[in-house]
């Protein structure tokens, strides 16, 4: 006769059947081996161990960083760099606003919560159908992906560091190649890559004039220009008449 299950290992058996537990753990999975990416490309972009992990500890956004990687690679100052970082890690500004009602968190509960707004966490709680499921969805993924972020930056960071050349694999073009993977999934219509292209094609116009970096700050801000554009809403389509009914 087998013994019952304790209660403790019950309640964690239950806890991580729950669906938005298991795609919690999908996405921080995902995240944490996306992550040694960017401790590679920090590292051949000429950043140090030490100066990788800063970026991922406290600044812990994906895109932000390799935006702040790929404008300080390219020769641009690293002011740029955190411009275009700035400009990038502005829209976790808006999930913070959002999320600060869903979890209703106040004082150092709330000040330790905002490190862990990412575009993942903010994914896996709103839209949730309770408030519990919210909760579990954004300190799962948020907490995780924080944690395997860290890991990974420092495996890649002290694989490429172990190094001679970098470059001769190819890691030096890694940082585009990663910027346009974070980008493509969000070319969704003709409309966001009429965008897309204008902003690159106002990039490569301004190279001959301004310092590196600015090119990609040139394209930002004309993204951010088109987005507050407002726009006229098309007109609702008519409904029908009803049967019977004159139009």
């Amino acid at each position: 006769m087998s013994e019952p299950t304790p209660p403790h290992r019950r309640g964690l058996r239950e806890f991580t059947a729950l669906p938005v537990v298991r795609q919690s753990l999908g996405v921080v999975i995902a995240c944490g081996a996306f992550a040694i990416s960017f401790g590679a490309i920090a590292a051949a972009g000429g950043l140090d161990v030490w100066q990788t992990m800063a970026l991922s500890l406290i600044m812990f956004s994906g895109g932000s960083q390799f935006a702040l990687v790929g404008v300080v690679a390219g020769g641009g100052s690293p002011w740029a760099g955190a411009v275009a970082a700035l400009l990038l890690g502005s829209r976790n500004t808006f999930y913070g606003l959002r999320l600060s009602t869903l979890l209703g968190l106040r004082g150092l509960r709330r000040a330790a919560a905002a490190q862990v707004v990412i575009d993942e966490s903010s994914a896996m709680s709103l839209g949730r159908d309770s408030e519990r499921e919210a909760r579990i969805g954004f300190y799962v993924t948020g907490i995780g992906v924080f944690t395997l972020w860290n890991l990974g930056s420092l495996i890649g960071a002290l694989g490429a560091g172990a190094l001679t050349d970098p470059a001769a694999f190819g890691l030096d073009a890694a940082g585009p190649a990663a910027f346009v993977a974070l980008l493509w999934p969000r070319l969704r219509d003709r409309e966001t890559w009429a965008i897309a292209l204008a902003a690159a094609g106002l990039a490569v116009l301004s190279v001959p004039f301004v310092p590196p970096g600015v090119p990609v700050l040139v394209a930002a801000a004309f993204g951010i220009a088109v987005g507050a554009w407002p726009r006229r809403e098309p007109p609702l389509p008519d409904r029908p008449a009803p049967h019977g009914e004159a139009a």
